[in-house]
């Protein structure tokens, strides 16, 4: 056999516990998601606040709707 064939690749101790300690510290995070203005799953959703919206007007816009209705009645009689 030829010196090139039997050569290992040497990798130092201090790279692979970098890598090692990396993963560790990536999978005992957690993952995060932002998905409606919430952070799913968090590693604290146990403990974190609930957030409660209030059911508004189903329609948002009444006083414009109002206004322009007024200004097309204001219109037809102008028309007329």
């Amino acid at each position: 056999m030829s010196q090139n064939s039997t050569r290992r690749l040497k990798i130092p101790a201090l790279t692979v516990a970098t890598v090692l300690t990396g993963l560790c510290v990536i999978s005992a995070t957690g993952c995060q998601v932002s998905l409606n203005g919430q952070t799913i799953p968090s590693p604290y959703y146990l403990q974190d606040d609930i957030q409660y919206f209030p059911a508004g007007p189903e329609f948002k816009l009444p006083r414009e709707a109002a206004a322009l209705k007024a200004a097309r009645a204001e219109e037809e009689i102008e028309r007329r």
